[in-house]
């Protein structure tokens, strides 16, 4: 019923304007409400906050049908429901599920994530950004980058050092209403792909924030950020699955009718060898996919997994979205066909949520561990 739903939903609502969405650099409001009100926006939160209470599983097989809909909205609902009510339902306070969890499930607010920082991607521990205590505030300053939903979200997950010394043990994590005082959005970036979701940086200078608006404890900053992004990881991974079918559903249906040497250029070899490799990568990467998810599911440890997953889905992606354009030959290279948006989509996924490199060296590390050498 689910998967129907959001096929449905995504053949209907968000196929016919993706083009425009990536066209205009037009953010998709109506359409994220609407996957408000069918529970997509906060899948995995449970029904007393105003959630859906399904589990991750559902959550990776609707985030895939939306993002072969359309990719622009697969963002903007895995940066909702993974890496800002994510947290907040694990380490948020009564009150704070209240004001900031309640109000995000309907689709009419967002949130954002604020970890990255012009001078650490990667390296996440190296957080330059400040949070002072000032007794009943806290004091923030800093400029935090590539934050998707930059400039529609209502709040923001940030993370900030609170003590230099403790180095990585000494960043926190804290909630920012927005807008708000001291708090500026940096200009939209011009990127290329998933263009109707607004990348910004956020520019702390003295912005003041509740005493009560921290997340967890003073210190939690990192491991918050760390257990969030590998859940953050099945959501890309599921995203980057939906760019990947996409791509392929284009290839088979123009491979189908394109005609060549008297025949369909699916009777030739080369090109079904294509399909059976874009197929075959799809396929591998969704088990790894789904196999993350349910080890979420069933509390059992998924770091290695939802790293697993989130490289072979980007990779496969890029892949797929590649070979749909050599399929389509010059047609896949023009913007009247949606193959080369595809592509231009697929490629961050290789990228955000921690870069495909980062995602070996954490599989090696749980291999390495699992092993004890």
């Amino acid at each position: 019923m689910l998967y129907k739903t959001c096929r449905d939903f995504a053949e209907q609502e968000l196929k016919p304007n993706a083009a425009r969405y990536d066209r205009e650099h037009l953010y998709p409001k109506d359409a994220v409400k609407k996957m408000g009100d069918l529970g997509l926006m906060a899948i995995a939160t449970p029904e007393e906050f105003g959630g859906s209470g399904l589990d991750y599983l559902a959550y990776a097989i609707a985030l895939e049908e939306i993002s072969r809909g359309c990719a622009t909205a697969g963002v903007i609902m895995s940066v909702n429901n993974s890496l800002y009510l994510g947290p907040l339902l694990h380490w948020g306070t009564d009150k704070q599920k209240s004001d900031y969890v309640s109000p995000y499930c309907a689709g009419d607010k967002v949130g954002c994530f604020a970890l990255s920082e012009p001078g650490n991607g990667s390296d996440a521990g190296a957080a330059s950004t400040i949070a002072k205590n000032e007794g009943d505030k806290w004091i923030i300053n800093g400029t935090k980058c590539w934050i998707t939903n930059g400039y529609e979200s209502e709040a923001s997950v940030v993370f900030a050092t609170t003590d230099k010394s403790l180095k990585h043990k000494g960043i926190s994590a804290f909630i920012v209403p927005k807008p708000i005082k001291g708090l500026d959005l940096g200009k939209k970036e011009d990127k290329l792909g998933i263009r109707g979701s607004s990348t910004c940086s956020l520019i702390f200078e003295d912005c003041e924030i509740p005493k009560e608006n921290i997340l967890g404890e003073p210190g939690l900053g990192f491991k918050i950020a760390m257990i969030t992004l590998d859940a953050g990881r099945i959501g890309i991974a599921a995203q980057a699955l939906g760019i990947a079918q996409a791509a392929l559903d284009v290839a088979v249906d123009y491979a189908s009718k394109r005609m060549a040497f008297g025949k369909p250029i699916t009777k030739l070899q080369s090109i079904q060898n294509k399909l059976a490799d874009m197929a075959l990568r799809l396929e591998s990467a969704r088990l790894l996919t789904w196999r993350a998810a349910w080890l979420k599911d069933n509390k059992k440890p998924f770091t290695k997994e939802a790293a697993m997953a989130k490289l072979a889905a980007s990779e496969a992606a890029t892949f797929v979205s590649h070979q749909s354009i050599q399929i389509l030959g010059g047609m896949g290279y023009v913007s009247d066909m949606p193959a080369e948006r595809h592509y231009r989509d697929a490629r961050i996924t290789e990228i955000y949520e921690g870069t495909s490199e980062i995602q070996r060296l954490v599989i090696a590390g749980q291999i390495i561990k699992e092993y004890g050498v």
